[in-house]
């Protein structure tokens, strides 16, 4: 995986999730919208490409009773509902992890999970004022992102390492724009 996939997954869990508590890990699901650009669309496999307004990428699984998808063409601006869960949990004995790709595991439990990715990282610096948070990954890369829910960085500690899955399911509902 690569080191814009890990620090990419590190921000999404940690702009999205609501909670962390210590040793217990956190699981938080709920229903994203995004208004996006069509970039590509794979009809045989019923994938979607989107690019939202400052060029961040997702791909969907567009559900076969989601009957606009035979409509949709690239190009076309639409709104997404899809289904997301994130866990967090503080796992102080676990080695670093670059982000990879755990979809295939997923999918044994779980089969509407269109992806999961996991990394482990060592969080280096808490600002809970500024909500901030600074963490190194396993490629020694230093990092820090604004954390949006204030609550997330309770019960964490420097020398923290977190273990971070974010899994993505599929699309619940596409609409175009007007």
């Amino acid at each position: 995986m690569s080191r814009a996939l890990c620090a990419a997954l590190v921000v999404a869990v940690l702009s999205q999730a609501d909670v962390v508590r210590a040793q217990a890990p956190n699981v938080v699901t709920h229903e994203s919208t995004m208004k996006a650009t069509i970039e590509r669309i794979e009809k045989s496999a019923r994938l979607v490409m989107l690019r939202d307004e400052v060029n961040g990428f997702l791909t969907v699984y567009v559900d076969p009773g989601i009957e606009v998808f035979d409509r949709l063409e690239v190009g076309d601006l639409v709104t997404v509902r899809y289904v997301e869960s994130v866990v967090v949990k503080v796992r102080r004995d676990a080695r670093l992890e670059d982000a990879r790709d755990t979809t295939e595991e997923a999918k044994k439990t779980n089969k509407n999970v269109f992806h999961q990715a996991r990394a482990v990282v060592t969080v280096e610096g808490i600002d809970s004022q500024g909500q901030t948070i600074t963490y190194r990954t396993r490629d020694d890369r230093k990092m820090m992102h604004v954390v949006r829910e204030k609550k997330l960085l309770d019960g964490l500690h420097v020398g923290d390492r977190i273990e971070v899955t974010l899994t993505r399911e599929r699309a619940i509902a596409i609409d175009r724009a007007r």
